[in-house]
């Protein structure tokens, strides 16, 4: 498996090109099954949910009830939400398919998000951007997963104000252990633990300290755990970054929802999709942002 993997990269290196339309179809493929996830995760959640409460009430089955089918991230084939046409394989095709089908299913007409393409085309640009930026490398494939992880994470905010556990947790151990293996990471293993821990205490303490002053949740934990996933990554160093870029990003969006769009101040807004942005621009290009302001403050 190393000796395949090694002749690869050595095929890459010696073809830069050939790597970036490889990452480009590679993220475009991903950003159609990131689609899957986005819709299915929080169906299965909510069905978890429902089950572990019916045990914990210990509520006897429903007499003649049947099994519940299989839904996961595989099964069942995928369909069109309103009429459940199962959808062809060429209409699985990222982008090109919505293009062809005019954003709408080819059995009943009803229209498909344009979510959709955004998401593949997004998770294309991300893939794109982690080839470019660190070549066929392991640090590449680990920037991929970071990119992919957090797309999903934030358009699952965006539309569920939930941001799973199964997602943002694994993306924090899978830092740690990248640091611990020195492989995709500059940062040291201390680095990384101590981001981590810092990451969910910032947002813990911001959490408790404004429930005790207005008696309300300003937040969600999956805010926490986003955050401790990013030091993670990213190290204790970055997250004052992350934490003045996704605050100034979320007050200006979030001003201009109220004055613009009417939105209902007493509604949250998911703030997960700004941390998870913050976090790229932190990844990518932290340090010259940090240099930058430094150097114009006269910090430096």
């Amino acid at each position: 498996m190393m000796s395949i993997l090694s002749t690869w990269s050595v095929f890459f290196a010696q073809y830069p090109l050939a790597w970036l339309i490889f990452a480009g179809v590679l993220g475009l493929l991903v950003g159609s099954f990131l689609n899957v996830v986005i819709h299915r995760l929080p169906l299965m959640m909510e069905r978890g949910w429902a089950q572990d409460c019916r045990e914990l009430l210990e509520m006897p089955a429903e007499p003649n009830a049947t099994p519940p089918p299989i839904y996961n991230l595989i099964t069942p084939r995928s369909a069109c939400p309103n009429c459940q046409t199962p959808i062809k394989s060429w209409q699985n095709i990222p982008v090109l398919s919505w293009l062809a089908l005019r954003g709408k299913c080819a059995h009943c007409g009803h229209k498909i998000s344009v979510q959709y393409p955004l998401v593949e085309l997004l998770s294309g640009l991300l893939t794109l951007l982690a080839a470019w930026k660190f070549g066929a490398s392991s640090t590449a494939f680990a920037a991929m997963i970071f990119g992919w992880v957090l797309l999903a994470a934030s358009v699952i905010d965006l539309k569920t104000t939930l941001l799973p556990d199964i997602l943002t947790l694994p993306l924090m151990w899978l830092g740690i252990l990248l640091a611990l293996m020195g492989t995709g990471t500059t940062l040291s293993l201390q680095t990384a633990v101590i981001g981590a821990i810092a990451g969910y205490l910032a947002l813990w303490s911001v959490y408790w300290a404004f429930k005790l002053v207005t008696g309300r949740d300003g937040m969600g934990f999956g805010d926490f755990k986003l955050l401790a996933a990013l030091g993670a990554w990213l190290g204790w160093q970055q997250l004052p970054l992350v934490l003045v870029l996704s605050a100034g990003v979320g007050a200006v969006v979030g001003i201009a929802m109220v004055l613009f769009l009417k939105h209902d101040q007493r509604i949250p807004i998911p703030f997960g999709p700004y941390l998870a942005s913050a976090g790229l621009l932190s990844f990518y290009l932290g340090e010259p942002i940090l240099r930058f302001y430094l150097g114009s403050t006269g910090l430096s």
